[in-house]
């Protein structure tokens, strides 16, 4: 019954917190989203706590709000198309007598073209104090990922789906001409939504071998991968966190900025729903539909951004930005029916960095243009990276373009195509006691649009 047992503990919502939130979604390492505007992915994001022209500074870094000497009201979302293609095989009831190849095919593209949301507004509000505030509403965290029925690696991910909203206040002052402050509050809800199959046939065979062997392990009504079960994992919950900020110009071209955005803390409350669960499992009375929760610590993120306006027309800007990754070393989760005791998940993350280097160029009153490169670091590594968290050091290569339609209304469009270094599985381990090994191909495309209205 300890196999049952251990089953029932890591299928449920362990891989809902974290599995489901790092998968695919190759935007930004792990499960970060840098996309909330379509003017700062021309650049690769470079310069993001500096980018006084940019809405999204209300969230990025509040302290630049002050150079803003108009009411904004900018709005943009971001298509993220991924494309990942597995190859690999693994072996169902790994290390006991009747360990088998796993049956399925590599799960097709598990990944769509997702929509990303951002949209903010800046309002100068005293002109003698330099007093500024600002709203943005953005989605820094998420995913949606669907491998299909089957495939290979069901036993370990089959939907994975998170959201992640955020509501950032922001206010800034100038402390003298050339500095300013920002501080802003966060209100942050998350969703997540996961579901995998459990093979309760590798399950009844650790507990009695003799199921799966008589009168034939080939007849026997039991055996690895005859008895898969699902099953289905949503969780909820609302934090609260800050960002604060400063910017300072040593010079008429030159200008320094630097963000922190806290660590944000949630207690994910959700529901862990089984079926086709074999009656010898379901009348131990565990995989029970029940309650669960999980304490999860989203990252915080330190941005260091530096500007330097070369003249009216060209300016180059340069972004390194740390995110706390480590926050992920493990996560424990708790269940309603007591039969079903907590477990630790371990992850062992580790802090990245991010590097990008971006230029602009006003090529007339009507046209500015945009080129960026970057390096985004993963967190993940080779002993704990799994077929929920495909992830790998990723180069973005970026362009976009400003249409200033007129003195009050301008249109942004970015683009940006991102190369992931090829990640691999090192015959993970899933719940349900089967290996994984394969590697990962894949790359993404990311398409942006954007209004801005100053009024």
């Amino acid at each position: 019954m300890q196999q049952v047992t251990r089953v029932t503990r890591i299928s449920v919502l362990a891989l809902a917190v974290v599995g489901a939130l790092a998968v695919g979604n190759v935007a930004a390492s792990g499960f970060r989203i840098n996309e909330n505007s379509a003017k700062g992915m021309g650049r690769a994001f470079a310069g993001s706590a500096v980018s006084t022209g940019d809405g999204a500074v209300v969230a990025n870094n509040p302290a630049a709000m002050s150079g803003t000497d108009q009411n904004i009201f900018q709005t943009s979302v971001t298509l993220i198309d991924l494309d990942a293609d597995f190859t690999g095989s693994g072996t169902a009831a790994a290390g006991s007598p009747l360990a088998s190849p796993l049956r399925g095919g590599n799960g097709g593209d598990p990944s769509g073209a997702t929509a990303v949301p951002g949209t903010s507004a800046i309002f100068p509000i005293h002109e003698e104090s330099g007093l500024t505030i600002g709203g943005m509403i953005s989605a820094p965290f998420g995913l949606k990922t669907e491998w299909e029925d089957g495939w290979v690696g069901r036993y370990n991910a089959i939907t994975s789906e998170v959201t992640v909203i955020d509501l950032t206040l922001s206010a800034a002052v100038d402390v003298t001409d050339r500095f300013s402050v920002g501080v802003g509050f966060i209100y942050e809800r998350a969703e997540v939504k996961l579901s995998n199959d459990i093979d309760f046939g590798s399950g009844i065979c650790a507990l009695s071998i003799s199921l799966c062997t008589s009168p034939t392990p080939a007849t026997a009504a039991f055996g690895p991968q005859k008895n898969d079960g699902r099953v289905v994992v949503e969780g909820d919950d609302t934090g609260i966190g800050f960002v604060a900020g400063l910017q300072w110009r040593p010079t008429d071209r030159l200008t320094i900025g630097y963000s922190h955005r806290s660590e944000i803390d949630h207690n994910l409350t959700g529901r862990a729903d089984f079926s086709g669960v074999p009656a010898i499992v379901a009348s131990s009375g565990r995989f029970s539909d029940t309650d669960a929760t999980a304490p999860l610590t989203l990252p915080s993120i330190d941005t260091v951004s530096v500007m330097y306006q070369f003249n009216d027309d060209v300016a180059l800007m340069a972004d390194a930005s740390r995110t706390g990754w480590s926050s992920l070393r493990n996560v424990t989760i708790n269940f309603a029916n007591p039969r079903q005791g907590a477990t630790v998940e371990d992850f062992n993350w580790d802090d990245t960095m991010f590097y990008s280097l971006g230029g602009e160029w006003a090529m007339s009153e009507s046209f500015t243009f945009r080129a960026g490169v970057a390096f985004d670091e993963t967190p993940t590594n080779d002993v704990t990276r799994s077929p929920r968290l495909p992830d790998a050091d990723r180069t973005w290569l970026s362009a976009g373009v400003t249409w200033n339609a007129s003195d009050t209304l301008s249109i942004d469009a970015g683009y940006t195509h991102i190369m992931v270094d090829d990640p691999t599985l090192n015959g993970v381990r899933s719940s349900s006691g089967s290996t994984l090994t394969g590697r990962f191909d894949a790359q993404a495309n990311l398409f942006g649009i954007g209004v801005q209205y100053r009024f």
